[in-house]
């Protein structure tokens, strides 16, 4: 019996396996959720199956994602993944991960984790929407929009209300599988 998935996973393994393992699943973990933040800011303006693909590269180049070594990259470093082909050489978007490393380190601070913080915005609950259809799901919703805003006032770059919603769908804020998805009830 072949599993029912969300149709934008289909036609490419990594994607499947993408969808079927984490996408959507709540993430409380701060280095996980930082993660997910860089990559969704580097997948802006481009398919998330670009940035997917070259993931592992991305973890190599950025110190396994580690916020507090990134926090004080030099010019020297970021110079260094500029010439990275391995990964995607926008010089906004890298400075952008330099600058969202030490807002998350004051978010940190502010909260006493990076999850309290984000995932207050939810009252610490997954929210759980029904659609039948891929074509209902939103890009943006008004409560990304308050995240959007309030992450921008805080110094966080490349945090576009579109960048948030996906953040929220990737780390289990909000539960997008379509209704008639295996994942929808597992999650």
């Amino acid at each position: 019996m072949t599993k029912v998935r969300c149709g934008w996973c289909l036609g490419s393994e990594r994607y499947i396996k993408y969808h079927d393992e984490e996408w959507g699943v709540p993430v409380k973990n701060d280095a996980k959720l930082f993660e997910f933040l860089i990559l969704e800011t580097f997948q802006a303006g481009l398919s998330w199956i670009t940035v997917l693909n070259k993931r592992e590269n991305f973890r190599k180049a950025f110190d396994d994602f580690d916020y507090h070594k990134i926090a004080n990259y030099k010019q020297q470093k970021i110079d260094s993944l500029l010439g990275d082909a391995g990964i995607i050489r926008n010089k906004l978007k890298i400075n952008a991960t330099v600058s969202n490393a030490r807002a998350f380190l004051n978010t940190q601070k502010e909260f006493g984790s990076f999850s309290n913080y984000i995932w207050g915005f939810v009252n610490h609950t997954p929210l759980k929407n029904s659609y039948d259809d891929e074509s209902q799901i939103p890009a943006k919703t008004a409560l990304s929009d308050t995240i959007s805003a309030d992450m921008k006032a805080k110094g966080y770059k490349f945090v576009g209300s579109t960048v948030i919603y996906a953040h929220m769908q990737a780390t289990g804020m909000v539960n997008d599988h379509i209704s008639s998805c295996f994942r929808y009830d597992e999650i």
